[in-house]
């Protein structure tokens, strides 16, 4: 197994992230086989209870693990699939540690940071890199490994001292750091250095040394400023990487690759210089010939909530030659107009009832006005709400989560009496059934499919028959549980209780979403 442990310096949100998962792709169109970690230095247990507005979306992922929005980069940039064992945080690795302390399992040690803490993080790292099999039944030989935060951070310190000990473990040729840091620019348009070399010195007072500089600037780094940067950091000037911010985040391994990362990056993991397989560079830089206008209505106001949302319309817009534009609309502010003007309405999920009854009513402008509509978890929930109201005559239909009323909407069984909220919800992947001749089964091309979930909530089981008697389909089943609807004769109004958009990849872009992207093109060319 080899690494390539990706910090930051400076400050948070400089793109580590998006360069761990360039990197990897840079790898893999090289026939290299890879699989990544990400390392989040808050003591959560897990994303699942962070506020997505201060933290951005919970990705979840196929074993139910809830995870930092950098572990879905890294599913569509790698096209591969990750565990909730890829995703360490304080939280994990101090529990296990004091649960292991509380078994004996220690033999009467004092437990302290160095040598247990280190240990456990280094185990984590190694048995989640070398456990990865791919779906074709490969091992990983090279794994990613993501230190979230900035070196100087003190929640990091443990991680960044257990990996000075993997660096002096494995040595040259299977251990390689990248340090991503920012070269901002003066009012003269000229690249600073100083941050970055005050970031170096922070990283060489924790015992170690940068094989690799990703520089974030507006502006590409000039060779002077590369020079500058080896200089004073100890890199070859070849190892200095200008990162400048690209208009598609898909785009940034091709602009890594044109400043020479695989010739630096190869031989220093002593791997052959194999030729590049540039398919997928050739697909995510496809040009549009079409554009629509999404309206996506939001409870918390922050894209990166939505961030997979935006990335699966991206991921259909380019199987559909379609540009997709996204209004990003306040489910409490909005107006009839804003709807008039879109080619498609999308209602996300979330939690609690604040914008809920926004959501409805453009529900039923979709539906009246054969606008096409997506609905997701939540969205599929207040679907069905729309439609008990306002055609089944339940007036007053609402959801047990949200208030009084007809509960057409309902607690899962097993979700009652549930005391701790961390990790309970139904989550991950689950098979569900279509019904054959459905618009869905003919989007997927099957009856069986899989698909991501995150919901405590479900369709109450003793309004399914009147519903559907009354013209809405519940196309998609799992046992009793509804997974999925339609309604028919409508050109577009689709919504699924799961989270199609976590397991859409550029080259595999999700079904719901292409349908939904070509309804929205057919209702765009109709108006034109």
């Amino acid at each position: 197994m080899k690494y390539v442990v990706v910090t930051g310096g400076v400050m948070s949100g400089l793109g580590k992230g998006i360069t761990a998962a360039s990197i990897g792709r840079i790898l893999i169109n090289r026939g290299y086989h890879v699989t990544s970690v990400k390392i989040d230095p808050y003591l959560n247990i897990d994303a699942g209870l962070m506020n997505p507005a201060q933290h951005g979306e919970v990705f979840v992922l196929k074993d139910g693990g809830e995870a930092d929005l950098d572990l879905g980069n890294y599913e569509r940039f790698l096209d591969i699939e990750l565990t909730k064992d890829h995703n360490l945080t304080t939280g994990k690795i101090y529990s296990s540690v004091i649960q292991k302390e509380r078994h004996g399992d220690y033999l009467g040690a004092t437990v302290q940071i160095i040598p247990h803490i280190t240990d456990e993080i280094k185990d984590r790292i190694k048995t989640a890199a070398e456990s990865w099999i791919d779906k074709d039944g490969n091992h990983a030989e090279i794994c990613i490994v993501e230190v979230g935060g900035t070196v100087g951070d003190i929640e990091s310190m443990p991680f960044l001292e257990a990996v000075r000990q993997m660096h002096w473990e494995y040595g040259n040729g299977d251990f390689v750091l990248v340090h991503v840091t920012l070269l901002p620019a003066d009012t003269m348009g000229d690249l600073k250095t100083k941050p970055t070399q005050h970031s170096v010195k922070a990283l060489r007072e924790l015992g170690l040394e940068a094989d690799l500089i990703v520089g974030r600037s507006t502006l590409p780094v000039s060779l002077a400023t590369k020079r500058k940067i080896s200089s004073f950091c100890d890199v070859d000037v070849s190892a200095v990487i200008s990162a400048t911010t690209a208009p598609d985040t898909y785009l940034v391994p091709m602009e890594l690759e044109k400043e020479g990362m695989a010739d630096v990056l190869l031989p220093l993991l002593k791997l052959s210089p194999r030729t590049p397989d540039n398919s997928w560079y050739s697909l995510v830089s496809r040009e549009y010939t079409n554009r629509i206008t999404v309206g996506i209505l939001t409870k918390y106001g922050v894209e990166d909530v939505y961030i997979s949302i935006k990335e699966a319309l991206k991921h259909a817009g380019r199987k559909l030659s379609t540009e997709v534009v996204i209004q990003w609309l306040d489910a409490e502010q909005y107006t009839t107009q804003d709807l008039a003007d879109l080619d498609g309405i999308l209602i996300p999920g979330g939690f609690g009832n604040r914008g809920i009854e926004g959501m409805i009513n453009a529900i039923t402008y979709a539906r009246e006005t054969g606008k096409p509509l997506l609905g997701l978890c939540l969205g599929f929930q207040l679907c069905t709400i729309e439609y008990a109201r306002n055609v089944v005559g339940y007036k007053d239909a609402t959801s047990s989560e949200i208030g009084d009323g007809t509960p057409v909407i309902a607690i899962l069984p097993e979700q009652e009496g549930v005391d701790d909220l961390g990790g309970t919800m139904r989550l991950g992947d689950c098979p569900v059934d279509l019904a054959a001749g459905s618009r869905l089964a003919e989007l997927y091309g099957a009856t069986q499919i899989v698909e991501r979930h995150r919901h405590r909530y479900e369709v109450n089981p003793e309004y399914i028959d009147e519903i559907e008697s009354k013209g809405l389909r519940f196309s998609g089943r799992n046992g009793r549980r509804m997974e999925a609807l339609e309604l028919p004769g409508h050109p577009y109004f689709v919504a699924t209780q799961f989270h199609p958009e976590f397991r859409s990849r550029p080259t595999r872009p999700s079904a719901p979403f292409v349908g939904f992207v070509q309804g929205c093109l057919d209702n765009h060319n109709r108006k034109v």
